[in-house]
């Protein structure tokens, strides 16, 4: 009777449909074939995500990954040399009952501690690296997890090797009390030995990395990467919302959040990863060849200076302000990937945002890394208005200092594309700081020990420009600007009336021809009558040959040459 009345249900519901409901019989599946993703709820098949970089196949997130597992994503097959594996802390505290949590949590991940670390080749580079494992209790930081990242950055210190280390984290080992919390000091005092010895460090950001690892080598990285969507934050949002009773944004604490607020220096997939580690590690090599790979020559030219000042009187202070502006003139990017390979944008100032009125990084230039800094107008009105017209805020400054400062320290060459009305003058960059940041800039790169040239390709104004401008040479464009301010702030100020622009621009000596008499520039490029992206080679192949000719001069001068120069330079003025 049991067996006819199972067979009449069956009958009467799903079989009729050609299928068997999950209701009524659960799916005969092998034992961890399945899995669940805990962001979308899908079933998904094990395998498929081992194979995929342990991403979900339905919904793209991310799932944490083991960290003998991760180094196999990221190192060439068998080149990893683990260092240390055997090292573990002890309970400084006596907490009850941490030897055997420990103990256990050794049993199920096969690890002695949270981080593992060791050499291994990237796509043949050689370096150091350390991963976080979230199996270990969150991957807390503590004394044999410091123990092993300062003992991993000495070894890379004493060798002249880089360093990457992927962070995931719950913070400090809350059993080990202040001795977790000195791990924090250890850690980063390490990394500045291994970043005064001129050493690169990549800091990898993934799903979660809080606490006082956010708040030690986390965030010190000559370059930071994060994953998408981790998240990352000193405390973490349920803290916070506990202790202030705020309820948090979307987003908050996550990489996206973490770019905009300038933190970060690229969100980077899973799937590119090794790929992404493997050019930054190439662009900081140290060779002892050098590394510019010039191009074919063009057929020689007339100077520079004497083929622009051919029709020096045609045009007038005004008329050429106004080229200076027009909307179809290159703008910075545009000079950017015209003249340089594999350039790599990084963003932030690492302290407030990622100001979009400044974009800079790294390249190659005829093969040789430098890195690449402009002043970013837009080329719509959608992108100027991100852009703020190319006006930078005291953020904006500040980023492009830092990539100065890390040019500095790897003995890279810095180019600057100078393009903006004037420093953004609104309330909150006052707030901020625009003059400090400003004056910091100049201030730094009267110093910078690596050769600076900056090139004014549209608007020179003010201190705005200068800020980027304080180099051993500076170039213009023959329909480029450089002054003191606007024609129009000129007329208001001296005259009480901005109407006066164009006889301001007459009086003001801000052609790059004036400029050039007067000894404030070295070099004056001719343009086409109608200057636009379809002939912008017309100009950049000049250009090129003359930054070959600056390298050349510049990078064979001492470091106390090349500041003392730079200083007489403007002592003179």
């Amino acid at each position: 009777m049991k067996l006819e009345n199972m067979f009449k249900k069956t009958r009467s519901g799903s079989a009729r449909k050609g299928y068997i409901s999950l209701r009524e019989r659960r799916p005969e599946v092998p034992e961890g074939l399945l899995r669940k993703c805990n962001k979308c709820g899908s079933a998904i098949i094990a395998e498929d995500v081992k194979r995929g970089y342990y991403i979900c196949p339905k919904c793209g997130g991310y799932f944490r990954v083991h960290a003998y597992r991760r180094i196999e994503m990221i190192a060439d097959d068998g080149t990893f040399e683990e260092w240390d594996k055997d090292l573990v802390g002890a309970n400084p505290m006596d907490y009850k009952g941490y030897p055997e949590k420990l103990a256990a949590v050794q049993e199920k991940t096969k690890l002695k501690e949270a981080i593992v670390t060791g050499k291994a080749e990237i796509n043949g580079l050689e370096t150091v690296i350390g991963v976080c494992d979230g199996r270990f209790l969150m991957s807390s930081m503590g004394e044999a997890v410091g123990e092993k990242i300062a003992r991993a950055v000495e070894r890379a210190t004493k060798e002249r090797l880089p360093v990457i280390l992927f962070a995931c984290s719950g913070g400090a080992r809350m059993q080990e009390g202040i001795t977790s919390l000195m791990q924090m000091a250890k850690t980063s005092a390490a990394i500045k030995r291994h970043s005064d010895a001129g050493l690169l460090y990549i800091s990898v950001l993934t799903d979660p990395t809080t606490g006082g690892v956010t708040a030690s080598f986390a965030m010190l990285g000559d370059v930071i990467l994060a994953e998408p969507k981790a998240l990352i934050g000193f405390a973490g949002p349920r803290v916070i919302e506990q202790t202030i009773g705020q309820k948090l944004p979307k987003g908050f604490q996550r990489s996206e959040f973490l770019l905009e607020h300038g933190f970060i220096d690229r969100i980077v997939e899973r799937e590119e990863m090794k790929t992404v580690l493997s050019e930054i590690l190439q662009m900081h090599q140290k060779t002892g060849a050098p590394r510019r790979e010039k191009r074919d020559m063009q057929p020689e030219r007339p100077e520079a200076e004497t083929a622009a000042g051919e029709e020096e009187d045609e045009l007038s202070a005004w008329d050429r302000v106004q080229i200076s502006r027009m909307k179809d003139r290159p703008v910075g990017s545009d000079y950017i990937q015209t003249l340089f390979t594999d350039f790599m944008e990084f963003h932030g100032d690492r302290y407030f945002a990622d100001d979009k009125a400044i974009i800079g990084g790294i390249a190659r230039f005829h093969g040789q890394p430098v890195t690449v800094i402009a002043q970013a107008k837009g080329t719509t009105t959608k992108e100027n208005i991100e852009r703020n017209f190319g006006m930078p805020s005291p953020d904006g400054y500040r980023k492009a200092l830092r990539l100065m400062k890390q040019a500095e320290k790897f003995g890279r060459p810095v180019i600057c594309f100078v393009d903006t009305p004037g420093a953004f003058c609104g309330l909150e960059a006052e707030e901020r700081g625009q003059g400090e940041a400003i004056a910091r800039n100049i201030y730094e790169m009267s110093g910078l020990r690596v050769p600076v040239l900056s090139i004014i390709i549209g608007e020179g104004g003010s201190g705005g420009a200068l800020a980027m401008a304080t180099a051993d040479e500076v170039w213009m464009l023959e329909n480029s600007i450089y002054s003191i301010l606007s024609p129009e702030g000129f007329a208001s100020i001296l005259w009480k009336d901005s109407t006066k622009a164009k006889e301001a621009a007459g009086v003001m000596k801000l052609t790059a021809h004036d400029l050039y008499r007067a000894g404030i520039v070295e070099k004056v490029f001719p343009e086409p009558s109608h200057y636009t992206v379809l002939n912008l080679e017309e100009v950049t192949n000049r250009i090129s040959e003359s930054i070959d000719e600056f390298l050349e001069k510049y990078e064979s001068m001492s470091a106390e040459e090349l500041t003392q120069r730079r200083y007489e330079r403007f002592r003179r003025m």
